[in-house]
């Protein structure tokens, strides 16, 4: 009970959902805008994952529009302060689901036997960062998914746009009453 007191006491500070969303902001606004800058080499690695049937090509191009703005949405509403729960739930999501792609297709590679160890595999998986090795980017990957969490069960929003704004639910307390106002029950009372 007192470790849960002190991570609150923590979190009230504001302090550790400020750095995550700085972290998380700062990294998907450069990984989503390598993309965004780029859509069709962001296309061709897509491609790499030969997750659809190439008759799929349409929800392909959609997924290389599209993925790269909400990569950059994300990472600019983390840093004002806004949204933060739906921003840090949906990197949640896309790093969970890019971790897996990303850890599939190097086993993949790792299985073809022209590896010696699991380590030498490196590729551009598509996250901006060009060719890195999965032993880098697979750690890295699970860091900014722990990040993740703090965003998204912080209770905090000191620092945050939507906390200076009075937009976040724990402002939405029951309205106390005024007691300058009498109400007809008392009065007639």
């Amino acid at each position: 009970m007192e470790t849960t007191s002190k991570i609150k006491r923590i979190d009230q500070t504001g302090y550790p959902l400020l750095v995550a969303r700085l972290i998380l902001g700062i990294v998907f606004i450069q990984m989503g805008w390598s993309k965004v800058s780029d859509p069709i080499a962001f296309l061709k690695m897509l491609r790499e994952y030969e997750m659809f049937p190439p008759s799929a090509y349409l929800l392909e191009n959609a997924i290389a529009l599209t993925l790269p703005w909400i990569e950059v949405v994300c990472g600019a509403v983390l840093i004002a302060g806004v949204f933060v729960r739906g921003a840090a739930l949906t990197l949640l999501i896309m790093l969970t689901g890019f971790t897996i792609v990303i850890a599939i297709r190097a086993i993949g590679m790792y299985n073809t036997g022209e590896f010696k160890s699991f380590c030498d595999v490196a590729f551009d998986c598509g996250c901006g960062s060009g060719l890195v090795g999965m032993c880098k980017k697979l750690p890295e990957n699970f860091g900014l998914w722990l990040i993740s969490w703090v965003p998204f069960l912080s209770t905090s929003r000191r620092f945050c746009l939507a906390g200076a704004l009075g937009n976040h639910p724990s402002n939405d307390a029951a309205p106390t009453a005024d007691p300058t106002k009498i109400t007809t029950e008392s009065a007639t009372s």
